[in-house]
C-alpha cells in the first residue's frame, strides 16, 4: 500500500512495455517489484513455448490478463481468410495455454486496393461468428480493440468504440466484447457515452494505459507515451470505466524505443510510479 491508499493490486504491466525482457526476466522482475499482473504477446511466447510459459507464469504466481493478439481479419480472398482464421483458433488455444480469458482482436486494415470499409467491417463479423463459439469453448473472451483512425487503412478498420461494440453487440457478452484503450479512443467525444454502452453489456473485456505524445515519430506505431508525458486524461477514463461497474485489470501497455532502450526494472518501476500518480 502506497500513501494516500494507492495501491498495484489493479495494474498489469503489458509485456511490449518492457520488450527488452525475456519472459522469464518479465516474471522475476515482476515478482520482484511486486507486480501481480502481466499482459503477454503471441510470438514471444509461442518461441518459448506455450505450456512452458503457461508454467512460468503460474509458478510465479502471475496473473496473465490478456493475450495480444488475433484479429486482422478483413481479406477477401478465400485462401488469405481460411489462414487468418486458422492462426486465430490457435491464438485462441494459446490464450488458453497461458491461462488468460481474454483474447485481444486487432481487427485489420483493408485490402490491397480496397476502399469499402463497411464490407470490411462484415468480414470481420462474418470471421466472429465462426470464431466465438470456438473461442467459448475454450473459456476465452474476444475483445475487439478500436484503434486510433490513423491506423483504419493498414491496421485496423474499426475506430472507435461505436464500432467496436456494433460488431460485439451481435454475439453473447462473454464471447465477444471491446477494449477500451485510452491512447486510441481519449480525443472521441463520444467516448463517455460508449462506455457506458460497453459496460451496461457487459463488453469491457479489457482496459489498457497508454499517453498521446506530440510530434508523432515516423512509423507512429512506436508513438505510445509514458503516463503523464501527453494529453490523455487517465484518472477521467478510469472514473468513466468504473463507472460502470468495472474492477478488473488495467494494463499499461506502451510501444516506445526509448523505454525500450533503457533498463527493464527501471522502467517497470518508473511505469507504476506513473500508474499510482495519474490513472489512481
Amino acid at each position: 500500500m502506497t500513501p494516500a491508499g494507492k495501491d498495484l493490486s489493479r495494474f498489469s504491466i503489458n509485456q511490449e512495455t518492457i520488450r527488452q525482457w525475456s519472459l522469464e526476466e518479465l516474471a522475476e522482475g515482476c515478482t520482484k517489484a511486486g507486480v501481480g499482473q502481466v499482459g503477454l504477446w503471441r510470438e514471444p511466447v509461442q518461441k518459448y513455448g506455450v505450456e512452458r510459459a503457461g508454467r512460468l507464469f503460474a509458478d510465479a504466481g502471475l496473473t496473465v490478463t490478456s493475450l495480444c493478439r488475433g484479429g486482422f481479419l478483413t481479406a477477401v480472398d478465400p485462401a488469405e481468410r481460411a489462414r487468418a482464421l486458422d492462426d486465430n483458433r490457435a491464438a485462441i488455444d494459446e490464450a488458453a495455454g497461458v491461462s488468460t480469458d481474454t483474447l485481444v482482436l486487432v481487427s485489420g486494415g483493408l485490402p490491397e486496393g480496397s476502399k469499402d470499409l463497411f464490407g470490411a467491417r462484415e468480414r470481420i463479423a462474418d470471421a466472429l461468428a465462426e470464431l466465438a463459439p470456438y473461442a467459448a469453448e475454450r473459456g476465452i473472451r474476444l475483445a475487439i480493440e478500436p484503434l486510433h483512425p490513423m491506423f483504419a487503412s493498414d491496421r485496423c478498420v474499426v475506430s472507435t468504440l461505436s464500432q467496436a461494440l456494433d460488431l460485439a453487440e451481435r454475439f453473447p457478452a462473454e464471447q465477444v466484447g471491446v477494449v477500451v484503450d485510452a491512447y486510441h479512443v481519449w480525443w472521441d467525444d463520444q467516448v463517455a457515452a460508449q462506455i457506458a454502452r460497453a459496460g451496461a453489456g457487459g463488453r469491457i473485456h479489457s482496459f489498457q494505459l497508454a499517453d498521446w505524445i506530440t510530434p508523432l515519430p515516423e512509423g507512429v506505431l512506436l508513438g505510445r507515451g509514458q503516463l503523464g508525458d501527453g494529453s490523455v486524461d487517465f484518472r477521467a477514463l478510469r472514473t468513466l470505466v468504473e463507472a460502470t461497474g468495472f474492477d478488473g485489470p488495467i494494463e499499461v501497455e506502451i510501444f516506445n524505443e526509448g523505454l525500450w532502450a533503457r533498463d527493464g526494472g527501471e522502467v517497470l518501476a518508473e511505469v507504476a510510479a506513473r500508474f499510482l500518480e495519474h490513472a489512481c
